[in-house]
This record gives structure tokens, sequence and C-alpha cells, in this order.
């Protein structure tokens, strides 16, 4: 299996007035091509600056990152957000949709910074919401919806630049547990079709769906288990 992400002796670190916060511990981690993880903890632990590191939406204060074999730790933030659009889709707790657009114009929204013209945005932003089960919806804003299919705009959304990786922080967080269920079969499909699935969670039936758990305590990296 292809290396996909590596982290070495990653550090971050916020200092508080006299104090020094360590939110991420000398971590050490390598991600394979394909890899259907769960990050767990406590709150506090980490796992959500792991989430962030990996995703390339923030910098470690010390250490080297590789994705694809790039060292990118020293990436400015153009260069990241450039790395992020290209290779990430996020998956968020709260959806992050406009409430005034359509799901069809949400889905289409990473497309606009990508340059591809308004007809191959929409005809590809219908299709991803077919995808999801959502082909009967793509008029509908958010509020004419129930939670559950929000989240499948918001991984439509994630999917339309067709990226290798899918990070989702806490994505079934606000959800009841027959809709978690249905939203964690998507993300099975994902990881079936060959996508690198990153789940932050704190629900342990969630985290026992994915074939590899780590678990962050203080900053470090203290289990990380295949199934």
């Amino acid at each position: 299996m292809k290396e996909i992400i590596r982290l070495e002796d990653i550090m971050k670190t916020y200092i508080m007035g006299d104090v020094v916060l360590h939110a991420l511990n000398h971590v050490n981690l390598s991600v394979l091509e394909g890899d259907f993880i769960a990050i767990m903890g406590a709150s506090g632990s980490g796992k959500s600056t792991m989430m962030n590191i990996l995703g390339c939406l923030d910098r470690p204060t010390s250490g080297q990152y590789y994705l694809d074999g790039k060292e990118i730790a020293g990436y400015n933030d153009d260069e990241l957000a450039v790395t992020r659009n290209a290779k990430i889709g996020f998956v968020f707790q709260n959806f992050n949709l406009l409430p005034k657009l359509t799901a069809q114009t949400n889905v289409a929204l990473p497309l606009v910074y990508a340059g591809v013209d308004e007809e191959e945005r929409m005809e590809r932003a219908k299709k991803a919401l077919e995808q999801v089960g959502l082909g009967d919806r793509i008029d509908h804003k958010p509020s004419e919806m129930s939670g559950g299919q929000r989240q499948r705009v918001a991984i439509a959304r994630a999917l339309i630049n067709k990226p290798a990786i899918i990070m989702a922080d806490e994505p079934t967080g606000n959800l009841d547990t027959k809709s978690s269920y249905e939203i964690m079969d998507i993300f099975k499909e994902m990881n079936d079709s060959g996508k690198t699935v990153v789940i932050v969670t704190h629900e342990p039936d969630i985290a026992e769906q994915t074939k590899r758990e780590l678990v962050m305590r203080d900053g470090q990296l203290i289990k990380d288990e295949r199934r």
C-alpha cells in the first residue's frame, strides 16, 4: 500500500501567557492510501488539532509533514490552500452550508475557486448529489432539509473536486442514530472506491465501523490499532 501522509515528530504548541500548551506532542504517523481511520480522544486531547494539521488547515510548530512524498510543513498559506483544494475534501459537524443557496449551488461552490465554468459546475454538483442519494433534493435549501440530508450535501461538496482524501470532523455529532449510520455507510462506500477517509469522533460505535483507530491523549498518539 502506498503511503499518502507521513508525520514526523510533529509539534503544535500554543503559548498562553506563562503557560506552554503542547496540543500535539512529538506525533509520528503514517497514513496509507485506502486507510479508513477514526481519531478518538477526550475533549482537549489534540484530536481536532491533529485533523487540522492532517487536513492542511493549520501548520505544525515543528516537525515534518509529507503529503504524497512532498514535504509541505513549510508551505505558505496560498500553497497550502492550493494543495488542500486539489487533494482533500472536508466534512464538518455543523455542515457549513450557505443558507440562501440550493443544495446544488452549495455543492458547486468549490468548483468556482477551481475556475470551472457554470454549466459543468452544476452538472458535476447534480451528479455528486445523486451519488449521496439526494438527486431529488437539488433545488432545496438547507432549511428545507433534515440534519442527515444536510450532511449528505456537505459530503457531496467534499467529493466535488474528486479528492484522494476525505477528512470529517465529528460528521455524525449533530445527527440521530439512524442518520449517523446512513452517513457512515456513505463513508464506507467512498473508502471501498479507494478514497482515504479520516474521521474525528467521540462516539465508539462510529469508530468501530472504521478499519483503524487512533487515540489521542494530552497531545500524544497513545494507540494506533488496525482492525
